[in-house]
């Protein structure tokens, strides 16, 4: 049975129409499933902008589904491709359809909405980003037919951001001016590894999130406390602009230690900038929907400075890869906190180790090993590598927290 279309539905239409403007919509994630997917892992190496990892890259697309095409999806598909994430220009529909976005597999879902009052003459919007290297747009029809004059109607796609391919030669940008370092052969391994033998460790892992900043670049990030709050370095997201554009990934692991199969991320993304500061490189943060990874747990600020010699580790998202732990120096040899008062964007301002770090581990936390709360923020490399005294920023943060 049709249903019926209010007349202020329509006359919205019609000044959607009549502009030429894109309807802005609301979307969320329909399904998370925590099952393990197939997914190579990514192997870049530059770094993007402010010395952001840089993965992926954005393209035009010219793609439409209307209320008139005879199929109702579309297919991006882009071999080897890490993620797809998908920008709308247009998404105009009758009341009760909608879009859906979901990877091959139609595991994960996300649905969008649209109101043709809210956001005309807007940019359009992204989607959130599917994992893996095909994103399929469904068009669900409820109208058995669309009313005269508004053929426009249906949805129209731009551009596609998107992982590198793993045939295409990575842009280098300016480099930063402090790299990533990995120092002499890299003894991270998948946090997977840690799951029997220091399930504390694999625990706190769980915490910690990948960020993909505007759909290219990436840092890491981590949950502080119960409540809705995460740090990143201020490197990572410096402005409002970067904040708002950016998808927090929580549980995107390895299923086994060494293997390929991941975890479905779950996907949500930065809601609010609650304090940041370019000398101590850091950005606290909220997440929009903290019900959906509110149990992945937190990780608890160190009272005080760190200990010289005091063992850590340090879990982190290195090339955007799963989850992966540095906490091995040197065969046989832990890391270790090697200076409490080295000099970062000011004086005595970090402390240094050798922990294996790389492209986009920028934001991670140091943690102690004997204590598992975390002592430093990691920021830059150099070998010894470094992170912001934990001490400094928490005096900063208290008051958020």
């Amino acid at each position: 049975m049709r249903r019926s279309v209010t007349a202020a539905y329509l006359a919205g239409l019609l000044i959607a129409l009549l502009t030429g403007g894109a309807a802005a919509s609301s979307g969320g994630p329909a399904s998370e499933r925590e099952m393990p997917v197939m997914a190579a892992p990514l192997a870049v190496g530059d770094t993007g902008t402010a010395g952001r990892q840089l993965v992926g890259t954005v393209e035009s697309v010219e793609a439409t589904l209307g209320y008139t095409d005879p199929e109702p999806s579309l297919m991006l598909h882009y071999p080897g491709a890490e993620y797809v994430k998908v920008h709308l220009r247009q998404l105009l529909l009758l009341p009760g359809d909608y879009l859906t976005v979901t990877d091959a597999t139609g595991q994960e879902v996300y649905r969008y909405e649209a109101d043709p009052l809210f956001g005309v003459g807007t940019e359009g919007q992204w989607t959130t980003s599917v994992t893996g290297d095909t994103a399929v747009l469904t068009l669900h029809r409820v109208a058995e037919a669309v009313p005269a004059g508004m053929d426009r109607l249906g949805v129209v796609i731009d551009q596609v951001a998107r992982g590198f391919l793993p045939e295409e030669p990575v842009p280098n940008p300016a480099p930063a001016p402090s790299p990533e370092s990995i120092c002499g052969r890299d003894n991270s391994q998948d946090a997977a590894c840690y799951r029997s033998s220091y399930p504390t460790i694999y625990r706190n892992t769980k915490a910690v999130a990948r960020l993909l900043i505007d759909g290219t670049e990436l840092c890491t990030a981590f949950r502080v406390g119960p409540n809705n709050r995460m740090l990143t370095n201020h490197h990572c997201l410096p402005d409002d602009w970067s904040a708002t554009r950016t998808e927090v990934w929580f549980n995107y692991q390895c299923a086994e230690c060494n293997g390929w199969a991941v975890y479905r991320p779950t996907k949500v993304y930065v809601d609010r900038v609650l304090d940041r500061d370019p000398v101590l490189d850091y950005t606290l943060f909220t997440v929009d929907d903290f019900a959906a990874v509110a149990h992945y747990g937190y990780l608890e600020l160190a009272n005080g400075s760190a200990i010289s010699g005091e063992e850590i580790y340090i879990p982190q998202h290195p090339r955007g890869l799963p989850t992966r732990v540095a906490a091995v120096e040197a065969p046989g040899r832990n890391c270790v906190i090697i200076d409490t008062a080295a000099d970062g964007y000011a004086d005595r301002t970090d402390v240094t180790y050798y922990c294996d770090t790389d492209g986009g581990s920028s934001g991670s936390p140091v943690l102690s090993r004997r204590t598992h709360q975390v002592v430093a923020l990691h920021h830059f490399g150099g070998c010894p590598n470094s992170g912001v005294r934990m001490d400094l920023i928490r005096q900063r943060i208290s008051r958020y927290l």
